[in-house]
């Protein structure tokens, strides 16, 4: 692989470098680099992707003609990876990165006219409505009804762990309209207001305090069946294709080389248990360098990735080993933070960072120590659950098993 960029590449680096340097306030920047959670502070993502969307960028994704940029593969993964050196917060992918790729692919003209647009400016803030209390990884098995009333179906149900649904305003739900002889069959992709009258969003609050999952419940809720993507009874098949997305249409290696760059900074100024610093450690260094090895790779594959998305595919099978690797080794990262932070690695100090969403339990202004020492637990613990959302990873070996070696 030719690793050295071209002329018209070191030029487009620039423009982003520059566009990055001139737009970024630093409370935007402290938004993206001090993160805690997977998403960002939700007003400050909203502002960021306004500025986005004035310079074209929002979704850069997209096909050209709904307002993407035609980008090769190499000015994508420059964009990603300079987005995270420069830590500028990451839009919410919910509407721009996973819906509007399921509304392109299966969507009317009328559905891409109305919804895409609405997405980039922001005007439209989505959440997903997959999981329910007996359906999360194992999907198909999923109950919330959706009743046939003429021009509408009539949804009665719940679902849970939405992220930002309570800031939200639309939700694109997976609903049960039929029952067959396979689970996967009768289900539906709908895309519903959340302000329709029955629609009821609760807080579920984190064991840390951060309000950022909820529950949505819906009784009697009536949508037009002209929000129904793709066709009644076979949303299943918009579902896989925008799970593909989820799991693997974003860069996890830029992030973590970031991460990794601050924790090697902040094993030179962390004092080690036998004198001197963290940097001293042999063995602490030994992994660190190990790790960084891994996400070096793993950025290869990404760039492999990204090739095969410019020619017009899906992420296909490849989205779970990105999935797999990249939330594994997203773990690894805080392992090494939370040793290298020691015993203020004990304390919660949610304010030292920018959690995705308000926190609800008490806590102090300032924080003690070093901040990194002080965001290790907060990242530490938001990434246990990388491996569980959008499919567990057992669930992923699963499908690679199943797709990939036919067992």
């Amino acid at each position: 692989m030719n690793t050295q960029w071209s002329d018209e590449e070191n030029a487009f680096c620039r423009q982003v470098v520059d566009f990055f340097e001139h737009e970024l306030s630093d409370d935007l920047r402290a938004a993206g680099r001090w993160m805690t959670s997977v998403y960002a502070d939700h007003e400050r993502s909203l502002r960021w992707q306004r500025k986005l969307v004035a310079r074209g960028w929002a979704a850069p994704a997209w096909p050209v003609e709904y307002g993407g940029c035609d980008w090769s593969v190499a000015q994508h993964y420059i964009f990603a990876r300079e987005r995270a050196f420069a830590g500028a917060p990451p839009v919410s992918p919910m509407g721009i990165q996973m819906c509007a790729p399921a509304l392109i692919a299966f969507g009317t003209a009328e559905q891409k006219a109305h919804f895409l647009p609405r997405m980039l400016s922001g005007e439209h803030f989505w959440c997903q409505g997959y999981s329910e209390p007996e359906a999360g990884s194992d999907l198909a098995s999923l109950s919330m009804a959706a009743s046939d009333d003429g021009d509408h179906l009539v949804c009665t149900g719940s679902k849970l762990w939405s992220t930002h649904a309570h800031v939200a305003n639309w939700v694109f739900c997976l609903v049960r309209t039929s029952r067959g002889d396979r689970p996967q069959k009768g289900i539906t992709f709908l895309l519903i207001d959340l302000d329709s009258a029955g629609v009821e969003v609760r807080p579920i609050v984190s064991l840390t305090g951060e309000h950022i999952q909820n529950e949505i419940l819906f009784n009697q809720v009536r949508v037009p069946k002209a929000n129904v993507v793709g066709r009644i009874g076979d949303g299943w098949t918009v579902a896989k294709y925008l799970l593909e997305f989820e799991r693997g249409g974003a860069a996890y290696a830029p992030q973590m080389q970031v991460r990794l760059r601050e924790l090697r900074q902040f094993a030179r100024r962390a004092p080690a248990d036998r004198g001197g610093t963290l940097s001293d450690d042999p063995v602490f260094m030994a992994r660190l360098a190990e790790v960084e090895c891994q996400v070096d790779v793993l950025e290869s594959y990404e760039q492999e990735r990204l090739s095969e998305l410019s020619r017009g595919g899906s992420p296909g099978a490849s989205a779970s080993v990105l999935k797999i690797l990249g939330t594994e080794l997203q773990q690894a990262v805080t392992e090494l933070g939370l040793e290298a932070a020691g015993h203020y690695g004990a304390a919660f100090q949610p304010q030292a960072g920018y959690p995705g969403g308000p926190v609800l339990l008490p806590h102090g202004g300032g924080f003690l120590g070093d901040r990194q020492a002080a965001l290790a637990p907060l990242r530490y613990f938001n990434e246990r659950a990388g491996t569980i959302y959008a499919g567990t990873n057992e669930i992923q070996r699963n499908i690679l098993a199943k797709t990939v070696f036919g067992l």
